[in-house]
């Protein structure tokens, strides 16, 4: 009896040798595009975006010091507009989709000079 489960398992198990994974010859390639993420100048706007459309602010707030740092290196100007812009929205009381938008339209009018 155990002879014959050793047999039956030893042929399953070169029968899956056997077949594989599918027949041969019949890989799929495909291209993967790969997009880079979007600059920290860019990931600051959709935050104002998504305060100016209503949601409140979260846990991203932690991050506004490290972003407007990183907005700093490549646009100073820009950087210092969401520098006072993320402290005035964690400001108590404030209406948070009409500053948001206020620092948006500000950063819009910077990339105009």
């Amino acid at each position: 009896m155990k002879s014959r489960a050793a047999t039956v398992i030893l042929l399953t198990f070169l029968l899956g040798l056997a077949v594989g994974c599918g027949p041969p010859g019949r890989v799929e390639e495909r291209v993967i595009e790969v997009k880079p993420p979007p600059s920290q100048l860019e990931q600051a706007k959709q935050y104002l975006k998504n305060y100016a459309n209503g949601q409140p602010l979260g846990s991203e707030a932690a991050g506004f010091t490290q972003l407007v740092e990183s907005v700093r290196r490549d646009d100073p100007k820009r950087a210092e507009i969401l520098e006072k812009g993320f402290a005035d929205l964690q400001k108590p009381g404030i209406n948070t989709a009409a500053k948001a938008k206020e620092i948006l339209n500000q950063l819009e009018a910077r990339s105009g000079n």
